[in-house]
């Protein structure tokens, strides 16, 4: 079983999200997205400065197998992305959830992650999956 963080939001998608004491929130994939993926060969960021909007496309991942859009959880101001990415794009399979977030929003409306699933909502989403 891929490794499911309790203090993390998920999407059905595969997303997780984090939000920091700050009140920002960060973005990645689950350790079982990227396993399922293969090895990440390509990662698509959004522009800081940019707004994205919970459940709208936000990114790209690219691996061996496969392209996957990566999508917002929350709605809000891109202020910062994982620029390691762009140089060790693999830096997703061996971190997935610490060295590979991929970005950061400042969100309009932190709320929006009460729609989000919690650690044991997902495990059985995935369960229900394979």
């Amino acid at each position: 079983m891929s490794e499911i963080r309790s203090e993390l939001k998920y999407l059905s998608s595969h997303e997780w999200a984090r939000v920091e004491e700050d009140g920002t929130v960060t973005i990645g994939i689950t350790d079982h997205a990227q396993e399922a993926l293969g090895d990440v060969v390509f990662v698509e960021t959004p522009e800081v400065g940019s707004q994205v909007s919970a459940g709208e496309e936000a990114g790209v991942v690219e691996s061996v197998k496969a392209a996957s859009d990566i999508y917002s959880p929350v709605t809000g101001e891109v202020i910062a992305v994982n620029e390691v990415l762009e140089e060790a794009p693999e830096t997703v399979n061996e971190s997935p959830y610490d060295d590979g977030w991929f970005f950061k929003v400042k969100p309009s409306d932190v709320s929006e992650l009460d729609g989000a699933m919690d650690s044991e909502a997902y495990v059985k989403s995935v369960e229900d999956d394979s």
